[in-house]
C-alpha cells in the first residue's frame, strides 16, 4: 500500500521540465494522465515536440520521484496522440515562463484554441521585459526545438519565447 500522504498525480506534476527549469511538467501540461492502483501508479505523458530528447530524463524523474514518495510499481508511458499544444500550458505555466524571461504563448491566441495551420508568418512575441509587440524573430529555433529568438525594438534586448504550436 502506498504510505504517502500526496496523490501521485500532485507528484508528478511538480517534476521540473529539464529544458525550462522554471516549469514543471503540470504547468507545461504534458502531464496527460495518472492512474493510481493499490501501489502501482502509471503516468502518460506527451512530448511538446515527437523525438524531444527531454523526454527519458523526464521519465526517469517522475518514476524516481514516485518512487521515493512510495510507489514500488512505477510505470511511465508516452501518448503521442492527440499532440501537445502550446494551449496546455498553464497559466501559472506563461506567469513563471514571463517572470524568467521567455516569452510565453498569446494568452490572446489559447483563449482562441488550437493554432491554424497556414502559411502566414507567427505573430511578433511580446518581450516578457517590457511588453512590447515590436519584437522581431532572429532565429527559429533557441536552445531547444520548442523555442526562438527574438530581438524587442522598445528595449533592446534578446529572448527566447516558446513558439506557440
Amino acid at each position: 500500500m502506498v504510505s504517502a500522504p500526496v496523490a501521485a498525480w500532485d507528484v508528478a506534476a511538480a517534476t521540473p521540465d529539464p529544458e525550462l527549469p522554471m516549469l514543471t511538467i503540470g504547468d507545461l501540461g504534458i502531464l496527460r494522465a495518472v492512474d493510481e492502483m493499490a501501489d502501482q501508479v502509471v503516468v502518460t505523458i506527451t512530448p511538446t515536440y515527437s523525438g524531444c530528447p527531454a523526454m527519458r530524463e523526464i521519465s526517469a524523474d517522475v518514476e524516481r520521484r514516485l518512487r521515493l514518495a512510495g510507489w514500488r510499481a512505477v510505470e511511465v508511458r508516452t501518448a503521442l496522440a492527440p499532440a501537445w499544444s502550446s494551449d496546455w500550458i498553464t497559466v501559472e505555466g506563461s506567469r513563471k515562463l514571463a517572470e524568467a524571461g521567455v516569452a510565453p504563448p498569446s494568452p490572446v491566441r489559447r483563449a482562441h484554441g488550437p493554432v491554424p495551420l497556414t502559411l502566414d508568418p507567427r505573430p511578433a512575441a511580446t518581450c516578457p521585459r517590457c511588453g512590447s509587440a515590436e519584437t522581431t524573430e532572429t532565429a527559429s529555433f533557441g536552445a531547444t526545438a520548442c523555442r526562438s529568438l527574438h530581438r524587442c525594438a522598445a528595449c533592446d534586448e534578446p529572448f527566447e519565447a516558446v513558439k506557440p504550436i
